[in-house]
């Protein structure tokens, strides 16, 4: 079974890597929610939820971010062929980019680019979803929970590693930058985002506030 193909270059040697969150950093709400919300439609968005009432309330008890996650692509995109996918992913960046991304997290996106960053996207949300605005932006690097596909190319509703958050960022990026990779800067604003800061040398928590 295939998972998500990677989004990523190595950096050179020397160059600054800086990693950003995406849901809550870079846009102004989670992506994964509002693209499952706009690919089901109104009628199945409320259907899929009533179908999900088990996990959202094992979700209201346990707290668990990777499993509500699990059971929302089962519900929402198990079978969908990964070409389907990224076309309906690549839609949905380009109708919501001008009013779901912080023009101020923009701005500082830019400034590293200037300056000859490498910069990485690490966030929760799939790769294959998130991939379409990484494009956009021009990133070196995504890292995100990647979805698993079986051997027709479509999606079997499990994901490839554990969610994307907390300790797996960092257990992310050591995989691709090394063991004893540190980051220029690193920009979050939920505790999932914790652990990545803290190998930063300019930790931004929740800097970024502006609306479209």
């Amino acid at each position: 079974m295939g998972s998500d193909a990677p989004f990523r270059q190595p950096p050179r040697k020397d160059q600054a890597i800086v990693a950003f969150d995406f849901d809550g950093t870079l846009t102004i709400r989670d992506s994964f929610t509002e693209f499952l919300r706009w690919r089901a439609g109104a009628g199945g968005w409320a259907l899929g939820l009533v179908r999900m009432a088990p996990a959202l309330a094992t979700y209201a008890r346990d707290r668990d971010r990777g499993r509500i996650k699990a059971a929302s692509v089962r519900e929402f995109l198990k079978g969908v062929p990964r070409a389907q996918l990224e076309q309906d992913a690549d839609a949905f960046a380009g109708q919501v980019w001008p009013g779901f991304m912080r023009y101020d997290a923009l701005a500082v996106w830019k400034e590293w680019g200037a300056k000859g960053a490498h910069r990485v996207i690490v966030t929760a949300s799939p790769e294959t979803t998130v991939a379409p605005f990484a494009r956009r932006l021009g990133a070196e690097a995504l890292l995100g929970t990647p979805l698993v596909f079986d051997g027709d190319d479509r999606v079997t509703g499990a994901f490839a590693s554990p969610n994307c958050r907390g300790e797996e960022k960092v257990r992310r990026l050591r995989a691709v930058y090394g063991e004893d990779v540190r980051l220029a800067a690193a920009y979050g604003d939920t505790s999932g985002d914790t652990e990545m800061l803290a190998i930063a040398d300019a930790p931004g928590f929740r800097v970024f506030t502006a609306r479209s």
